[in-house]
């Protein structure tokens, strides 16, 4: 890819689509939508020479329908990526995770790394100094365990909106925001804790809508990079247009 490159990267997610540019391989700007109608607006404004698109709902093809006259790189589980890939099921490994672990072998390749992402899952992903990926884990997000509180139970409420809440809940309320975020931080806490009894110089790249609000709860020293999906598809975009 040339110097003066201008490429586009567009993740589209559960709740939102978060859309990147990238300068000679360099995030410049960054978007957050709602529709797809206002990421192809967007790229009809910018121009770019070469765009790098994945979802996990799996519907990039209505994107690329609505911007004909693009090439638009789907990112699937069998592209090539610049990591090895050692999940036993790579058909089912989310485009998502991918994405982000191309990230992490761009902004800290070398490294023993576990990426957590904080989504409607929350995902933990390890991948070694040797660019070895080597699998992870997948646990309920902040929203889906509130949702499920509610289907589940007759009596306690969906709760939509949430802050920092104390240790100990004085209403209902309280007590399930403090449940969900108190336990999202120890389930957190314990499973870096397990990783770092097995690779002591690990370290923690958090992403998602809501890396900000861990990181500094956590007793492990963590590196927010809640661009690092973007980063990663364009990190596969430049992998493979140089292959």
């Amino acid at each position: 890819m040339n110097n003066d490159s201008i490429n586009i990267a567009i993740d589209i997610g559960n709740s939102s689509i978060k859309v990147g540019l990238f300068q000679n391989n360099l995030l410049s700007e960054d978007w957050t939508f709602q529709s797809l109608s206002e990421v192809t607006d967007l790229v009809k404004k910018k121009q770019p020479n070469h765009i790098i698109a994945c979802s996990v709902a799996g519907n990039e093809q209505i994107l690329a329908k609505a911007l004909p006259t693009y090439k638009i790189f789907i990112l699937h589980a069998s592209t090539p990526i610049p990591f090895e890939n050692h999940y036993k099921t790579k058909n089912t490994l989310g485009v998502d995770r991918i994405a982000a672990l191309a990230g992490a072998e761009c902004i800290n390749k070398g490294k023993n790394n576990l990426v957590i992402d904080i989504g409607s899952c929350i995902t933990y992903d390890f991948l070694d100094d040797k660019s070895l990926y080597h699998g992870g884990s997948i646990s309920p997000g902040i929203d889906l365990r509130f949702k499920s509180m509610n289907d589940y139970t007759k009596k306690l409420p969906l709760i939509s909106k949430y802050d920092s809440v104390d240790l100990i809940g004085q209403t209902t309320e309280e007590a399930m925001i403090s449940g969900v975020l108190n336990g999202i931080t120890a389930e957190m806490d314990g499973i870096i804790s397990r990783y770092q009894s097995k690779w002591p110089d690990l370290e923690v790249i958090m992403c998602g809508r809501a890396a900000n609000s861990f990181e500094s709860k956590l007793k492990a020293t963590i590196f927010a990079s809640p661009k690092l999906v973007l980063i990663g598809l364009n990190r596969i975009l430049e992998y493979n247009e140089k292959s």
